[in-house]
């Protein structure tokens, strides 16, 4: 069974790395309310236009989006 986007994304934490990716990871870490379950990209990135300010950018989320769907 595929795990979830948020258990991969738990993945590229690193609070001492500045890349997009990792300040993501970082950020999510932190929210509460983030669908730590879903594997869908529709409902994860409606998600992040609505609740997620940390996130300056939608394309960090597609490059993060890829490489979870590179990962297998």
């Amino acid at each position: 069974m595929r795990q979830s986007f948020y258990q991969f994304l738990m993945t590229q934490r690193n609070p001492e790395d500045y890349e997009p990716v990792a300040e993501f990871a970082n950020n999510a870490f932190y929210d509460q309310s983030f669908p730590k379950q879903e594997t869908h990209f529709d409902a994860l990135s409606k998600y992040l236009e609505e609740n997620a300010s940390y996130l300056p950018s939608m394309t960090v989320f597609d490059q993060a989006w890829q490489m979870y769907l590179e990962q297998d």
